[in-house]
Formats: C-alpha cells, structure tokens, sequence
C-alpha cells in the first residue's frame, strides 16, 4: 500500500498532549500525525477512507466497530477496536491494546495467573483488560463502575480479596494528576497494580503502590507496545521484544524532568540553566517563577505577607511546572518540605539532590540562610528530607559546571527501561 504524507493517524475527540508520533517515528514510521475527529464527523471521517491506518484512543474504541467493514475475531470477542487499516479501500479494524497490556504486564513482573483482578472502569480498555486478564489465566475478573453492582461505594467489601488492581478510568490523568481512584491500602492480599494512563508516568495510583512495594506497572509500556503491534498491520514491520523495550527506554527518558533539589545556595538555578542549554529542554526555575507573578523579590514576598504565604505560591507554582514532560525543574530550597510538592515532582521527575557543603553555599538574598549559624541550621532540619527524596546525589563538585556534567552524566546512564 503506497504511503502518503501524514497516512497515518491517532484520532480521538481530544487529543492534548499524546505520545503517539513521538513512538511511531522511533519504530521508523515517519507519516504518523494526531487528527482531533469531533463525534458528529466520525462517521464521515471512515466513510471518506483517507487514510492508510488509524489508531482510535477515547472515547472512539468502541464506536469505530460498525465503522468498519471487517472486524478482526479477537476485537470482536473484546468489543472494543483501537487499530484500524485501509486495506485497498476495505477497512479492516482489530485491537492491539489487548498484547500491547499483555506485554506491559509480563514486562513489570506482574502475573495473573489465579488472580482474582479488579478493574476500574467499563469503556473499551477495560473490556481489553478484562480480556487480557482472562488470557493470562486469572481466576476471577470484577469490573468496578460509578453505577454497577460493584461500585466505588462498595468495592472494599464487595471486592476485599482483590489480588490485582487495574485502572482504566482517566482519574489520575493529565492535567488533573492528583486523582486517585480507589484507596489501594484498603486490599490486604494486594499483590500487583496496573494503570494504563502513562501521562503522567507516575500516577498517584502507582507512587502509592510502590510505597505499598506493591509491584506496579504504568501506561507507557504499553502505549510502546500497542504502536509496535499496530505498525505490523500498517507498514508489516515486526518489532522484536528488545527494540520495544528500547523504544520503551527512550520514550521515558524523553519524558522524564530532571528535577534539582538541595540548599538555598547550591547553584541549581545555575546548573538548570547549563542543563537547559546543553539538553534543549525547557527550564522552569520555581523561585523565579513566584517572583515574577508575586512582581517583588522573595525576600519582600517573607517580609510583607510571611513564609506560609510565599510556600502556598511555591506549591501553586509546582503543582504546575511538575506536570510537564521533558523539563528541567529548579526547586528552590524549601519546595521539598511538603508532601503534597514531592508527590507532584515525583509524577514526571527524576530528582537529584545537588549536594554542597554550607561554606560552599551563597547566602545572599536568602532570607532563612540570613544569621550566624541559620544556614548550618536548616542543612541540619533538611539534608536528610534531600537524600531521602533524591533518586541519585550529585556530590560535591568544584563548579556549577561540573556539578551540572555530572548531572547531565548521571542522568544519561539511568535505566529507564523499567
């Protein structure tokens, strides 16, 4: 079949910040572009058959079926399609969501096999997943939904011996990343946890289940799988395991902010700035940030409205900068102080903790590092809050610049394919 500029598609009614031409280009398919379909013209959209392939995200997957003129068994049998190809002008429609969540959950450990699984949710990827589960042997599969008889006033005790969790509602997702859809705590024979939703790519579902050690496993895997699966029937390429995995690997690397942490004085706004340079990635400073929109310096910010005010800023501004993909983040000195800024910095973050000893730091302008031994002080209260929050330490470096490199290095040989 001759492909033609932007042949292929991901359609859906809104598409926001999607992955999916990021994936196909590294699986070689240069031609792939989003296409934002309104629900009145989806029909037409098939009917035209402009296109070499499509695949279908929310809320199309079950709606594109009678849209097609044959339906794969598999996708038939699931109720729900999310790859469709123009096969000579017969569209021919079939789901490869169903081995891109097997490949997911077979990557992060997580077996099925005797299970009892609950799933959240009752669109199309949950009938997926209801599928895959039964594939992979589990013993018993419950669907969860806002009107069923198991519902999410009932689940605790309807579906108290849950062994594995699966989300595939869009609580949690981007851009409302403090969402959690169910109180995992409350299953005590909790043996995995799996959210489809990969942006942002630690949900608040999955930080919970690694505080748990719950094994757990995100959308991305998936999404990287699906797109591979799909380029069989679009462009008969098959991908091996290993590039997927690879694919995988680089995608979150892409993804992932690379997050400064440390003392008021350490240079991470100056490292952020050289990282920036360096990387193209964008930089967010959060003390520059506040200060900009509060329009007086923070010190000013202490003095007339005092540190309770000037630290609802900071986790205004976090709350925001840390839901982007691909950043660098500059945090001032005291943004890891509240829970509620590490969980946000955490979703999309790799944090490093840029450490230096205090006759090294600057004290200028820093109203808390102001005094005979202030500074020794709050290294005393808030080093161990650092290390503990940090994926890697950044050691004391002669330069900003060497602290930046050594970064940047640190950062670069992370693996990032689990």
């Amino acid at each position: 079949m001759r492909e033609r500029k932007n042949d292929f598609y991901l359609i859906g009614e809104k598409l926001g910040h999607s992955h999916s031409p990021a994936i196909h280009a590294l699986l070689g398919n240069k031609n792939y572009a989003l296409r934002e379909v309104p629900r009145d013209e989806l029909a037409a959209f098939f009917a035209a058959r402009r296109f070499s392939g499509v695949n279908v995200t929310i809320p199309y997957k079950e709606a594109v079926m009678p849209l097609c003129d044959v339906l794969d068994g598999a996708a038939v049998d699931i109720g729900a399609v999310n790859t469709v190809v123009n096969m000579d002008g017969t569209l021919f429609g079939c789901n490869t969501d169903f081995d891109g969540f097997i490949f997911m959950c077979h990557l992060s450990g997580i077996d099925f096999a005797g299970k009892k699984v609950l799933i959240l949710g009752s669109g199309g990827t949950s009938k997926t997943a209801a599928a895959a589960a039964k594939k992979m042997g589990a013993a018993a599969v419950t669907k969860v939904s806002r009107s069923g008889s198991v519902n999410y006033e009932n689940v605790y005790t309807a579906a108290h011996d849950a062994q594995i969790v699966v989300n595939t509602t869009p609580v949690g997702m981007y851009p409302n990343g403090d969402g959690c859809p169910l109180d995992i705590a409350r299953f005590p024979d909790l043996c995995g946890v799996v959210d489809v939703i990969y942006n942002p790519l630690r949900t608040r579902l999955i930080a919970e289940a690694e505080r748990l050690h719950i094994p757990a496993a995100g959308g991305l895997a998936m999404l990287v799988a699906q797109a591979a699966f799909a380029d069989r029937y679009f462009r008969a390429r098959t991908h091996s395991g290993e590039n997927i995995v690879r694919i995988i690997a680089a995608m979150r690397a892409r993804l992932t902010n690379i997050v400064l942490v440390g003392m008021p004085g350490c240079g991470k706004s100056t490292i952020g700035k050289i990282l920036a340079a360096t990387t193209g990635r964008k930089l967010f400073d959060i003390d520059r940030i506040i200060t900009e929109r509060a329009g007086i310096s923070i010190p000013e910010i202490f003095e007339t409205q005092g540190e309770s005010a000037f630290r609802d800023m900071e986790t205004e501004v976090t709350r925001e900068v840390a839901a982007n993909c691909g950043a660098i983040i500059a945090c001032g000195g005291g943004t890891v102080l509240r829970e509620v800024n590490r969980a946000a910095l955490r979703q999309n973050g790799c944090i490093f903790y840029i450490k230096r000893k205090t006759e090294n730091l600057a004290r200028g302008g820093r109203p808390l590092s102001a005094g005979d031994g202030a500074l020794e002080a709050l290294y005393a209260q808030r080093h161990t809050v650092y290390e503990d929050f940090a994926d890697m330490i950044v050691p004391e470096s002669p330069s900003v610049g060497a602290a930046a490199m050594a970064t940047l290095e640190a950062f670069r040989r992370k693996d990032f394919s689990k």
